[in-house]
């Protein structure tokens, strides 16, 4: 299904020093060996239309654990407007419900978008919002440091190119072999944009049932310049195996095939991928296959 993953993201949220939250979506990769180069950002063209979508997931830790499922709903109102919706319930009780409506006229333009991360999952509980068309911003969040819930809000013009929570999307819609340079917002609590370049890699083997099929590996890096400032704010360290990777099925249609990441920056780092629903195998039905 092309329009799975549409909306799913990872969120940075970075524990301030001044007990904001900044959240941003998909962002660092190896922070540590990363080299700024100037680069242009600009809104992605429409190479594939989405529309009407459902899709379920699996979240899993690196040991191959189950630790939560997803589900992923997309509609499209009035005309060349989507509104995808991802929500991952884990286990240990913990939450992350994302929203996000975007127009698909010519370039994708990213209109609102909500973001809720709480539970034990998630070091910083948060929840963020903001409206291209108002542009008006709040920002909720509560750290574990202190438990002091901290809100903000305020205007902020967005630029055409910032792309929270579409960034599979933008994966999907690149042309073949392209890697891209768009913009993510981040709060620190105030917004601030980043540049973010979204980097092909290689290219993997994967199975699907009996077939063999491509897929292409890309990893999202940041203005590091920005990104050290920002953590240069804050609190504790990053995790040593830190990374974000999304997998593309490099077909003439693209898929979504796997994230690995952690979906808020001290957060652990999960795998996320698809799973298709079943029907559960009754006795009867053991006794005709077996025949």
């Amino acid at each position: 299904m092309k329009g799975s993953l549409g909306a799913m993201s990872c969120s940075l949220n970075i524990s301030m020093g001044h007990r904001g939250a900044c959240t941003a979506v998909a962002v660092i990769m190896v922070i540590a060996s990363l080299v700024s180069v100037p680069v242009v950002a600009a809104p992605v063209a429409v190479r594939f239309p989405e529309g009407i979508a459902h899709g379920f997931l699996l979240v899993r830790s690196l040991a191959g654990e189950t630790i939560g499922q997803g589900e992923m709903t997309q509609v499209v109102k009035e005309g060349d407007l989507v509104e995808s919706h991802l929500v991952f319930n884990f286990k240990d009780g913990s939450l992350h419900d994302e929203k996000v409506t975007f127009s698909q006229q010519r370039v994708f333009t990213m209109l609102r978008y909500h973001l809720v991360q709480r539970g034990p999952s998630f070091p910083d509980q948060i929840e963020v919002s903001i409206d291209r068309t108002t542009e008006e911003y709040k920002v909720r969040s509560k750290t574990e440091e202190d438990g002091k819930e901290e809100v903000l809000t305020g205007a902020f013009t967005l630029p055409k190119d910032v792309y929270n929570g579409i960034f599979v999307t933008m994966l999907l819609n690149l042309p073949k072999g392209a890697s891209e340079t768009v913009n993510f917002l981040a709060f620190t609590p105030r917004p601030e944009i980043i540049k973010l370049e979204l980097l092909l890699m290689g290219e993997h083997t994967v199975r699907i049932g009996d077939q063999s099929h491509k897929a292409v590996q890309y990893v999202f890096k940041p203005d590091i310049g920005m990104i050290r400032e920002l953590l240069g704010k804050a609190t504790g360290k990053i995790p040593a195996q830190f990374h974000y990777d999304c997998w593309i099925l490099a077909d003439d249609v693209p898929s979504f095939v796997q994230f690995e990441g952690p979906l808020q920056l001290m957060g652990p780092i999960v795998r996320i991928e698809l799973v298709s629903p079943h029907l559960p195998t009754k006795p009867e039905d053991k006794k005709i296959s077996s025949k």
